[in-house]
């Protein structure tokens, strides 16, 4: 008996059909053991020491492992081909070695770049041993996130109540979002204008030309800075007649990019696709361990975990197959395209990422993928045959168009694609760059042409900011600076999204006012921790140990003899020290000048006093100087940004209630803005009511605020049982009512104007919640009904039988679950009887300590200190 361990369960059951008889294949899941996230885990004065923790819900499986091992002749590693790989299968031998169960067993290690049946037959006829130095980086990294996380975030829990985590690599991420922010808020634009001339050509065919010169110079771009100037350009033009001055035609190549890594799939799947790198790499991990496609299941991808940009000859020789098989002689470049990384840090140790079978076209598979399956599948294969297809070739044209005095010249620019080449299959998409104004076609002139003159077009334009960063230009200067690995950068970006430390907002990073506080915080006192040239250094230096070229003890030794002392002089600054250089760093932010207040750290309710960032017990807010004389404070957050309450400085006074005479006030509580009518009175607390979610305070008048203290409001008798349906706001939000049955408004629906036949259409909807659709695993054995795998729901991922529903455990993977565990889950479920409705919240409900959170990175779970440690 041989047996083989890999990491997921979908994988075991591929492999175990390859080898067949006499083989076991079983599934590890991932990491099966890590550092306990408490101090001590790592010893830096005991050689850097880790005392490591097997995973409770992985001891299971070790057991089924070392029952399997017992008896057989060999045990094969073949979990992924990378470095993290290599250090699951080091656990699992020094697990198993402690536990005596490898006596008289050979164990090697096996490595296949995809799951195919031709690879992994391959892949055990050359079997090897560990590699120590792979393991070695594996451990210097480790130890590294360990040591920064459980070092570094006390220092930032104590100085800086609210932040979550400082992370080796996250936090550098998080300075380039925040920097780039600061960059946005520093901007100021400029005016300038640009003029176009539509032209005519002798034979009256029109074209479009733009003024580059002036009073016969150059003109740069911001040379005509206000309408004045245009117009004195527009008079320039105007006077003059034109002749074609000079013809400039060249022929320009484009050449194809080369096949997909690791990030550049990551930046494509998100322009192209609009996926963000987690979600892709979920996908490109399903496409790697394997399709069922008609009975058989096969890996369609190469590993997806790869910064190389080579392919194998075999696959050179089948893609140049394909292409002259589908395209022709003439788009087959002479000789094989061979490619070379120039990521800094790159590895290469292994082949770009590909489809195992080239000739297995997207519309061959289709109809055994879902959709994004689909789409990341098409644009691996399309750029993988177009990056050995033939250049596209252009012809790029300049004519310039010039008066007879040569004072002003015009210049009309075009392209035109003379041969598509790789153009035919695949372009690739880019960040933040302008239209192409060369796209144009141009009529074919001469020189000493006559030219038309027709109407003149002068547009103002102003300076932009630098974009914010989208997933995709972060991966990409992530990759360009040499920080961190392509592997890491979806836990990373997840990280920061999961510490709210920054937000996605219409596909960009915007950095929230925790994640300005918390970089502000690192770039003063721990400076060199955050350079970027400092943690690509870093990078590099663990790169060497995985070439066996430095001890990865001494390189972590190096590290922590400077940075102990850091955190330690850290831990003794003073509030008053923090507070002024956060506020000094941060006071462009959070307290802009604007034309409309030019004092904006002037306090609303003294008068006089300075309003500054202070440090809280849980959090940061602003609040004034003269404290405790005046106790005006608010959130943070700047005008209508990200605390949309801030513009409420105090109590506002919005008018008299018609009835009663009493003041309308409108305030800010702790959970939110609301209004008040009166004030209390002894015992007698005033009426109040809250404003609706979306509602800024701004936009709260007298009126507005009756109808809010009017509610509940009837709206009018239900047609049909003469009830009368009332709308009101309650604890989860605006509702409307008829009788015992509440129902939520949806977003778009007022309650102050909400009518009566909106209020019946929306009871009329069903009023049980509709369940999302399911992906059906199969059939259940003891009644042929579907069993389904719902991705989304209130606890998470879940599967279904008719009205049995079981929640998937935490760190298992949805895209790997199967009909078999699918089953035994809902058994389980069965098993326990049905829920107990809960009244009130017992102990085993309260809320759990604070804790770094776990996380999923690279298919497998994560321990709570590899997060709290995260690059």
């Amino acid at each position: 008996m041989n047996v083989v361990v890999v990491e997921s369960p979908a994988k075991a059951k591929t492999i175990e059909k390859y080898l067949g008889q006499g083989w076991r294949v079983l599934a590890s899941f991932g990491h099966v053991r890590d550092l306990p996230a408490k101090n001590g885990s790592v010893q830096p004065d005991k050689q850097f020491e880790m005392v490591w923790e097997v995973d409770p819900k992985a001891d299971a499986r070790l057991k089924d492992i070392a029952k399997a091992v017992k008896g057989a002749q060999h045990l094969y590693l073949a979990t992924d081909p990378d470095r993290e790989g290599e250090a699951i299968s080091w656990h699992v031998r020094k697990i198993l070695e402690e536990r005596h169960a490898l006596k008289g067993v050979d164990v090697k290690r096996v490595v296949f770049n995809e799951v195919t049946k031709g690879a992994v037959l391959d892949a055990m006829r050359h079997p090897r041993e560990l590699n120590q130095e792979l393991i070695d980086a594996y451990l210097a990294r480790r130890a590294l996130d360990y040591l920064v996380g459980f070092t570094l975030s006390p220092v930032l829990w104590r100085k800086l109540p609210g932040s979550r985590s400082a992370g080796r690599v996250q936090s550098v991420a998080l300075r380039l979002i925040c920097e780039r922010e600061a960059e946005i808020e520093a901007f100021k634009p400029n005016e300038y204008w640009t003029i176009e001339v539509a032209c005519q050509t002798a034979a009256k065919q029109p074209f479009t030309a733009r003024l580059t010169h002036l009073d016969g110079r150059k003109l740069d771009k911001l040379d005509l800075p206000d309408e004045a100037a245009a117009k004195r350009a527009v008079e320039a033009i105007a006077a003059r007649n034109y002749t074609v001055g000079s013809v400039e035609r060249k022929t320009i190549r484009r050449n194809p990019f080369p096949p997909f890594t690791t990030s550049t799939l990551q930046q494509e799947a998100s322009r192209k696709l609009g996926l963000g790198a987690t979600r892709t790499m979920q996908i490109a991990q399903r496409l790697y361990e394997g399709i069922e496609l008609d009975g058989d299941t096969v890996g369609l991808i190469t590993y997806m975990r790869t910064d190389g940009v080579q392919l194998s000859q075999e696959a050179i020789t089948a893609a140049r197959a394909l292409i002259g098989r589908d395209h022709g002689q003439r788009y087959l470049p002479e000789s094989p395209r061979v490619y070379k990384t120039q990521a800094k840090n790159a590895q290469e140790a292994h082949e770009a990422m590909r489809p195992t079978d080239v000739t297995r076209r997207p519309a061959d598979v289709a109809r055994h993928l879902d959709r994004d399956q689909l789409r990341l599948y098409e644009l691996i294969w399309k750029r993988t045959i177009a990056s050995q297809m033939q250049s596209a070739e252009l012809d790029q044209t300049s004519v310039d168009i010039v008066a007879g005095d040569r004072q002003v010249t015009l210049r009309a620019t075009g392209t035109v694609i003379t041969f598509d080449g790789f153009l035919t299959l695949y372009q690739e998409d880019r960040d933040d760059d302008p239209e192409d104004d060369d796209s144009r076609i141009l009529p074919r002139m001469s020189e000493g042409e006559a030219i038309e003159r027709g109407e003149i077009k002068p547009e103002q334009h102003f300076t932009q900011p630098p974009p914010r960063y989208s997933e995709a230009s972060l991966v990409k200067r992530l990759e360009e600076l040499g920080i961190g690995r392509p592997s890491t950068y979806a836990s990373i970006i997840q990280v920061l999204q999961d510490r709210d430390y920054v937000r996605l907002e219409k596909r960009r990073f915007v950095p929230e006012d925790r994640g300005r506080l918390v970089t502000a915080f690192l770039t003063s006192f721990f400076g060199r921790y955050v350079e970027y040239g400092f943690t690509a250094d870093l990078e590099s230096q663990l790169d060497e140990i995985s070439g066996g070229r430095v001890d990865w003890r001494a390189v972590l030794r190096d590290f922590w003899h400077a940075f102990e002392p850091a955190c330690e002089e850290a831990k003794q600054l003073p509030f008053r020290q923090v507070l002024d250089t956060l506020d000094e760093t941060l006071g462009r932010h959070f307290f802009p000048e604007t034309a409309e207040n030019p004092t904006p750290r002037k306090c609303p309710a003294c008068g006089n006093g300075r309003l500054g960032i202070k440090l809280g017990k849980k959090e940061a807010f602003i609040g004034c100087a003269n404290y405790p004389e005046c106790r005006y404070t608010r959130s943070l957050g700047v005008g209508n940004g990200q605390d949309g309450d801030a513009e409420l400085t105090g109590p506002k006074v919005l008018g008299k209630d018609p009835k009663t005479g009493l003041d309308i006030i409108m305030r800010k509580g702790p959970f939110g803005v609301y209004v008040q009518l009166g004030e209390a009175e002894g015992d007698v607390k005033p009426k109040r009511a809250s404003l609706p979610k979306g509602k800024a305070p701004a936009e709260v008048e007298l009126s507005t605020a009756l109808a809010l203290l009017a509610l509940p409001r009837e709206v009018g008798a239900h047609p049909e049982s003469g009830e009368m349906i009332t709308a009101g706001i309650g604890r989860f939000g605006p509702y409307i009512k008829v009788g015992t049955r509440y129902k939520s408004l949806e977003a778009d629906d007022d309650v102050l104007t909400i009518g009566l036949n909106r209020a019946v259409d929306l009871l009329a909807s069903t009023s049980k919640r509709q369940r999302p659709s399911g992906k059906e695993l199969g059939k259940h054995p003891d009644d042929a009904k579907p069993v389904l795998l719902f991705e989304t729901g209130r606890y998470g991922p879940y599967v279904g039988h008719g009205k049995v529903y079981a929640t998937l455990p935490r760190g298992m993977n949805p895209e790997e679950v199967d009909l078999e565990q699918a089953l035994a889950l809902i058994a389980a479920r069965v098993a326990r009887g049905p829920s107990k409705r809960r009244t009130s919240r017992s102990k085993t409900d309260a809320a759990p300590k604070a804790k770094p959170k776990q996380t999923k990175s690279r298919g497998r779970a994560r321990s709570a200190a590899d997060t709290a440690a995260s690059e």
